[in-house]
């Protein structure tokens, strides 16, 4: 049973393209079904999330980051009355404009395009989604419902969101998004969070020791310490990581549920129009999430072994961009087609073309292209 303000697919603004209804499965379902099967999120399984691929067997890729956002987002759905169907395609789908090298490839692909509109890889995401993939006989793209391309694009500027039409109109009027939106975007922030602890450790980069200086750490820990003494340290830390999973989603559960029921939020478009999202974190829960990510972005993603794979990245991305820019024919066939069609004497559409190409690439091929293109090898 879907409460009220939750989304449904009798209730959907509809695809750009109108479709037939599915026979045997709603129109979110549809949605995460397209999202599955598409190349964008095959490639999720070679993109970094902090350690490059090759560096390791166990660590997060963007493809189960992509599944681990799904999973902890439909759990609070379920728990809020919220569409689940709808919460998991928007988790599934909010990182397929992602480039390869994680954030150090976004911020370097951004710098390349400062002179042709920037990079925003949410923007990129529904790129994707909208045009990118070619898989269907009558539409670009994905064609999928406004809910779920709402959702996925969960920042815009507003230079960008002015030519979105409709879909960018929140952005511009200071509208929230639905409820499944704002849930994917808090069950992105909870599994980066808590993975990037546990790869961390996994890795060295980090100790127990350090993390214990975070509330959020330390009194999981203790409570795996004295619930089972003599517990060996992986387990200890798979333990710790479950426990601080688990009441920040309680967290979230409860501190949304007061939220909504306080709004006296009705219907979707009475979540739309709040002046703040419902789905959130407590005062005290945000403060402790915040302290963690601190503690991240001080130990781990700026650890000097990260840095020098960042500072590759960044050098592989400039490198490539420029390669593309001063001679098109570097680009593969279809690349070529697409400015011959579409950016003839076009500068800034050739540059966008180009950044599709090398956001759509993933960390190996990156490699593997700017050695074909360079004659260096930088991994």
């Amino acid at each position: 049973m879907l409460a009220p303000y939750a989304a449904t697919d009798a209730a959907s603004r509809g695809r750009a393209y109108p479709e037939p209804a599915p026979a045997y499965r709603g129109e979110f379902q549809r949605d995460r079904d397209r999202v599955i099967h598409c190349a964008a999120f095959r490639r999720l399984e070679y993109k970094t999330q902090v350690f490059v691929n090759h560096e390791g067997d166990l660590f997060r890729t963007r493809l189960t980051h992509s599944i681990e956002v799904a999973q902890i987002g439909r759990s609070i759905a379920r728990a809020l009355g919220l569409n689940e169907d709808l919460t998991e395609a928007i988790a599934l789908a909010h990182d397929l404009g992602h480039t390869p090298f994680g954030h150090s490839g976004q911020d370097a692909l951004n710098d390349c395009m400062q002179d042709y509109g920037g990079f925003e890889h949410n923007l990129q995401s529904l790129r994707v989604v909208d045009v990118l993939e070619e898989r269907y006989a009558e539409f670009p793209g994905l064609n999928l419902t406004y809910e779920t391309r709402e959702g996925v694009l969960k920042h815009c500027a507003p230079k960008n969101a002015a030519a979105l039409g409709e879909l960018g109109r929140r952005f511009l009027e200071h509208r929230q998004p639905g409820l499944e939106a704002q849930l994917a975007n808090i069950a992105d922030e909870i599994a980066y969070n808590n993975h990037d602890v546990d790869d961390g450790l996994r890795s060295g980069l980090i100790t127990a020791g350090q993390l214990r200086s975070v509330a959020l750490f330390a009194e999981p820990h203790d409570e795996v310490a004295r619930r089972h003494p003599g517990l060996d340290a992986r387990r200890h830390v798979y333990e710790t990581i479950r426990r601080m999973i688990n009441r920040v989603v309680t967290d979230v559960i409860e501190t949304s549920r007061r939220l909504i029921a306080d709004s006296g939020a009705n219907s979707i478009e009475d979540v739309r129009h709040r002046p703040a999202p419902l789905i959130a974190y407590s005062t005290g829960m945000r403060e402790k999430t915040r302290e963690l990510k601190h503690f991240l972005r001080d130990n781990l993603y700026a650890h000097e072994l990260v840095s020098r794979t960042t500072h590759g990245a960044k050098k592989i991305i400039h490198e490539l961009f420029a390669a593309f820019l001063r001679d098109t024919r570097l680009l593969p066939t279809q690349y070529q087609d697409k400015i011959r069609a579409h950016a003839s004497g076009d500068g800034v559409a050739v540059a966008r073309i180009a950044a599709d190409y090398i956001a759509g690439m993933t960390d190996r091929y990156a490699y593997r292209e700017h050695a074909r293109i360079t004659g260096q090898d930088v991994a």
